[in-house]
């Protein structure tokens, strides 16, 4: 695994035709504040309705969507879209999109500083679970922020 964090924009033309992305989402599909309403206007939300049927609830897990060619991990980190994650449900949905991201046999995987922003989650212990989560994979992760 390879982890790098740069300062720069998540959805260049160059990122979006070469890694899959990630970010956190609420299970009831909001997507309506922070990055995740970014994701909303690419069409993902769209995707989760029509993909994911209503029974999809609790968190801890990842709903993968594909727009436009981009595969698009969404972390269910939270049931509601005003409730806030915890670092064990962040795991638990970054335990799951890991496992996804090795059977579709992706190798590059980039994200925001997830759970940090509107989430409120410390970022050092952030950074430390995606580094324990993806530790035995051959995974180049890339976090982007402003």
């Amino acid at each position: 695994m390879t982890f790098t964090e740069e300062k720069g924009d998540l959805f260049t033309e160059e990122i979006i035709a070469n890694y899959a992305l990630c970010h956190c989402i609420s299970s009831d599909f909001a997507l309506g504040a922070g990055i995740a309403k970014v994701f909303a206007k690419m069409g993902v939300k769209k995707e989760l309705c029509e993909k994911f049927p209503k029974q999809w609830q609790g968190r801890g897990y990842c709903l993968i969507t594909e727009i436009n060619g981009v595969i698009v991990g969404n972390l269910v980190t939270k049931e509601r879209y005003f409730h806030k994650p915890t670092i064990d449900t962040l795991r638990q949905s970054l335990d799951d999109f890991r496992e996804k991201v090795v059977k579709l046999k992706l190798q590059k995987v980039a994200m925001p500083k997830i759970g940090c922003g509107l989430d409120r989650l410390d970022w050092e212990n952030v950074r430390e679970t995606i580094k324990e989560v993806f530790a035995e994979t051959e995974i180049d992760l890339l976090v982007k922020f402003i």
